[in-house]
């Protein structure tokens, strides 16, 4: 059961290496903030997994507490974004 839950951490920092490419290329800001927040999504789930493995269980504070400023993070940028757009 170990093995399959370190293989989807291997597999999950795959591919937030991934999204992180698409973060600094783009194209466009929404492109980036979509990756950022992929990232930090996929970096809630791996953080669960580690908790589950290693039978800790103040890590799950950890992920809400960085699920929520990331939330929070994605909002500020969007906002950002559109009022951007708008003033063009």
């Amino acid at each position: 059961m170990h093995g399959l839950l370190v293989f989807s951490i291997v597999f999950l920092a795959i591919t937030v290496m991934i999204c992180s490419y698409r973060a600094i290329k783009g194209p466009k800001a929404t492109d980036r903030l979509i990756a950022i927040n992929v990232i930090g999504t996929k970096t809630v789930v791996l953080i669960c997994i580690l908790s589950f493995i290693l039978k800790e269980t103040y890590f799950i504070d950890v992920v809400l507490v960085y699920a929520l400023i990331s939330f929070v993070s994605t909002m500020v940028i969007a906002r950002h974004i559109e009022n951007r757009g708008s003033k063009t």
